[in-house]
């Protein structure tokens, strides 16, 4: 996709970052020009954005009806952090299941700069094929192999505003652009006004294009739009005292009564030797 993008700093939502000015969003032939300057002082893992807020406990699940089935995406936060970059960065876990198994278990980092940016640090994907796991692939980590950070939702959203969400080269170019505010939107859990329209896309897979609408209401994703298949992903259900960090992982992978049980999984099933509890700097 030939895609001619703006220079990030003109945007006001990003252009006063403490201490972590993003370089030009480059076309990707011009990928190396990218590169974000962090300072780990200026970032916490307390995720307060309007439309995009993350509090110990929060839990929201979107639903699908795909060609492959019934899809489900639970989103949690338990209060775990992790080490990025210098960076405690909190813990998004979001695992998807397909008619009621359990096919992706990812844990993204993330953390907000002082002018209240949301920034994305990487993530520790776990795939699964027939209840059993299968591989890592879309694990990439800020830092590690010249993967570097980017904008999950800016402070300040303004119509045409372009970013990278995530660089990892060849691997991870997911890129953002605001196509619309104080959009209305229509889910399974009710109407929510005041939100912001996104499309994304990446340069890796040309299929792969959505509209995104973050919501305050809901302080992140009401709907996700495939632009592709048509297909909506739509916020069904939200919970602000979910299962946090205390909580044992019980379920191994299956699917149970979401309402009422912590779905987390036994991370010892994955037989490996990932420890995403401790520090990676």
């Amino acid at each position: 996709m030939q895609k001619s993008l703006k220079i990030l700093a003109q945007s006001t939502a990003v252009a006063a970052l403490m201490g972590a000015t993003l370089a030009a969003v480059a076309p990707t032939g011009a990928a190396q020009e990218y590169d974000p300057q962090i300072n780990p002082a200026d970032f916490s893992a307390t995720i307060t954005n309007p439309l995009f807020n993350w509090p110990i406990g929060k839990r929201t699940i979107l639903e699908a009806n795909t060609e492959e089935g019934e899809e489900r995406i639970e989103i949690t936060i338990t209060g775990e952090t992790k080490q990025i970059m210098g960076i405690t960065a909190l813990v998004y876990r979001d695992r998807a299941f397909l008619n009621g198994q359990l096919i992706e278990d990812t844990r993204d980092y993330i953390a907000q700069d002082k002018q209240g940016n949301v920034w994305y640090f990487g993530e520790d994907v776990n795939n699964f094929e027939n209840g059993k796991l299968a591989d890592h692939d879309g694990t990439w980590i800020a830092g590690v192999d010249g993967a570097k950070p980017g904008i999950w939702f800016p402070a300040n959203p303004q119509i045409g505003d372009e970013y990278r969400q995530e660089f990892y080269k060849g691997f991870a170019e997911d890129m953002v652009e605001v196509l619309a505010v104080n959009q209305t939107v229509t889910t399974k859990l009710g109407t929510f006004e005041g939100c912001v329209q996104t499309f994304d896309w990446t340069p890796l897979d040309p299929e792969s294009r959505e509209h995104k609408f973050y919501c305050a209401a809901p302080g992140g994703v009401a709907l996700i739009t495939n632009l592709t298949t048509g297909e909506r992903e739509e916020l069904a259900q939200l919970r602000l005292d979910g299962p946090t960090a205390s909580h044992d992982d019980d379920d191994g992978g299956q699917d149970d009564d979401h309402d009422d049980k912590d779905d987390d999984y036994d991370d010892d099933d994955d037989e490996t030797d990932d420890d995403d509890d401790k520090d990676d700097d």
